[in-house]
């Protein structure tokens, strides 16, 4: 067996099981199931003290009882990849318990060809598919032995990449008793991001950065890749899992395509013009690590979002 450690634990979020489990649960409390069951959910990967009370707004949407596979799909910070990786682990570590890997979808998903072996210290460094963990561990707890995760960590991918993942996947989104699970955080601002866009009509830097965002969320509300790339092609907002959030919209498009006799680019032009011939995602949460004010302040945004059927 090969086991993934919670290399984050202590640090970026706490390795007490206890006091986990009662600051996940105080956050959820906090919420309300008011977009779901969720097919799938967008949320953010920063350390719980900044994002966790966000990301409570996209895991309440989860109906846990529906639930027996969950692909996690994070994107990779630290390990240059020009596609899609899957865990050679068996296990993943949590504080409050461990989470079985599928290993027949692992190989399902490798024998397509597309997909990598990543290795177990690349894994353990990286921090956006870790951080989803514990709370899918709590909003889960009911049946911890009755559901297995199927991570995915994605790289830097063209448009023609995005397209063909959304192609392989689209029959696990079809599933409802599968779960997608997208981790990104939205604007990195500040000199130490080396991002500092800025709309002067606004009075403050953080009211800029606000807007812009949802400039983003709103296409990714539309699951129109098109109309998300040109945004980021226009702005060049530092959207963290953007690759990530790009195959969840072309897995939109083809769940799209199954339920008409359509192509996928006669679909991508059909989607924002009929709301009755798509899934429906919303953004439930925005907040930002820190109100900017001046050019050397610098903040880090998430979102929390859910589509349903």
């Amino acid at each position: 067996m090969s086991y993934r450690k919670a290399k984050h634990a202590g640090s970026w979020y706490s390795d007490s099981s206890s006091e986990l489990s009662n600051q996940l649960s105080a956050w959820l409390h906090k919420v309300d199931f008011i977009h779901g069951p969720a097919r799938a959910i967008i949320t953010p990967h920063a350390g719980y003290r900044y994002c966790g009370s966000c990301a409570a707004h996209a895991y309440k949407q989860i109906s846990p009882e529906l639930v027996k596979k969950i692909f996690i799909l994070g994107p990779s910070h630290h390990f240059s990849l020009s596609g899609c990786a899957l865990t050679t682990a068996t296990k993943f570590q949590t504080p409050l318990y461990d989470l079985a890997v599928d290993s027949q979808v692992n190989n399902e998903l490798y024998a397509t060809g597309y997909f990598d072996w990543l290795s177990l210290s690349v894994d353990e460094k990286e921090h956006s598919i870790e951080m989803q963990l514990p709370f899918l561990a709590k909003i889960m707890e009911n049946y911890k032995h009755k559901f297995t995760i199927i991570p995915i960590l994605v790289g830097s991918l063209s448009s023609e990449k995005q397209v063909r993942y959304g192609k392989l996947l689209v029959k696990y989104l079809k599933d409802p008793q599968n779960l997608f699970i997208i981790s990104s955080d939205f604007c990195h601002w500040g000199p130490q991001f080396r991002y500092t866009y800025c709309d002067t009509s606004f009075e403050h830097i953080y009211e800029s950065i606000e807007n812009l965002d949802h400039m983003g969320m709103t296409a990714i509300e539309n699951l129109s890749p098109h109309e998300f790339s040109d945004y980021l092609k226009k702005f060049g907002n530092t959207i963290c899992g953007r690759h990530v959030i790009g195959i969840l919209l072309n897995v939109s498009v083809c769940m799209i395509i199954a339920t008409c006799n359509k192509t996928y680019f006669q679909m991508i032009n059909l989607i924002t013009e009929d709301t009755k011939m798509r899934p429906n995602l919303k953004f439930l949460n925005y907040m930002q690590s820190n109100q900017c004010i001046t050019s050397m302040d610098s903040s880090v945004s998430y979102a929390a979002g859910a589509l349903i059927m």
